[in-house]
């Protein structure tokens, strides 16, 4: 091909981001829960406030809450009942501009009842510094492993989208048989329970919050939280608590990941395929500094 034609030049960039495009676009995953269960009708019907209470707004039709991080203090909320397995939800919108140190949370956890042997499952944003993406991070901890052995089993990710321009949703889904996190539908990490060792089986609750991680949330705390920049917020909405509750009767059934019934459908796994081949940026099983006797999950 002769590129000293203008038009054939032309022709061949167009060619080339049509390619990048498309592989990058967003694929289906075929399936949506985020659609096929009903939102809470209030926020006060599925939480109430944790901690920082002058550092929440609820609004007055419910359906959203406000949290923010100053100088003073951040916030939290909890949900009212536990669960045993479930897919809780909720559309989130971030802070744009100098956020490192702040962590913005959606997870599970039983750590107020089971304090340094607790489980904990995460969806976590790592702040962040004008220019560079947030970090979605994802974890599992497993019976006190974040307490004093710290045995994180962290994926973290870079999303396809900006989060701090409008509201996207994310999700875990939690069973006896598996724990898939959810991005706009999309699965983006799967965790199996391989042996009752390294998997999350007792009650845990739902929490949000926003709080300062400075030591360790950008960049392994080379950029602190900067309070001239407060404060710092995040917006969450559309709740969903579909699940068995620690107190239900033996015939609720867990929650499944896809229309057929356990594990991922074909569709699913190819999404999940695709946004961790252009989006994840760690993965704890590939670290070699990492201590993998302590994660038998990885090559079992």
């Amino acid at each position: 091909m002769d590129l000293r034609r203008p038009w054939l030049l032309l022709l061949l960039l167009v060619f080339l981001f049509l390619v990048l495009h498309c592989c990058r676009a967003q694929p289906s995953p075929g399936y949506f829960p985020s659609y096929r269960y009903r939102p809470l009708r209030g926020f006060s019907r599925g939480f109430s406030n944790l901690w920082g209470p002058e550092h929440q707004i609820v609004t007055g039709d419910q359906r959203s809450v406000t949290i923010w991080l100053d100088s003073h203090s951040g916030s939290g909320f909890k949900s009212t009942k536990p669960f045993r397995n479930g897919y809780f939800s909720a559309s989130i919108k971030l802070q744009p501009g100098y956020t490192a140190g702040v962590n913005t949370a959606f997870y599970l956890s039983n750590n107020q009842v089971h304090p340094g042997f607790h489980d904990e499952v995460d969806i976590e944003f790592l702040g962040t510094t004008p220019g560079k993406p947030y970090t979605l991070q994802t974890n599992v901890y497993v019976r006190g492993s974040g307490d004093r052995r710290i045995i994180g089993r962290e994926m973290k990710f870079h999303l396809w989208f900006d989060p701090t321009a409008g509201f996207h949703n994310y999700a875990i889904l939690w069973n006896p048989t598996e724990i898939i996190f959810f991005v706009d539908d999309v699965p983006i990490r799967r965790y199996p329970r391989k042996n009752a060792g390294t998997y999350p089986l007792r009650p845990m609750w739902l929490y949000g919050s926003i709080w300062d991680a400075s030591s360790w949330a950008t960049e392994d705390g080379k950029y602190k939280a900067d309070y001239r920049y407060q404060p710092f917020v995040a917006r969450f909405t559309r709740f969903t608590v579909h699940g068995c509750s620690a107190f239900a009767p033996p015939r609720c059934h867990p929650v499944p990941p896809s229309g057929y019934g356990a594990g991922l459908s074909r569709q699913q796994s190819a999404a999940m395929q695709w946004a961790q081949r252009y989006y994840m940026v760690y993965n704890y099983c590939s670290d070699p500094k990492r201590d993998h006797s302590l994660t038998p999950e990885c090559w079992s």
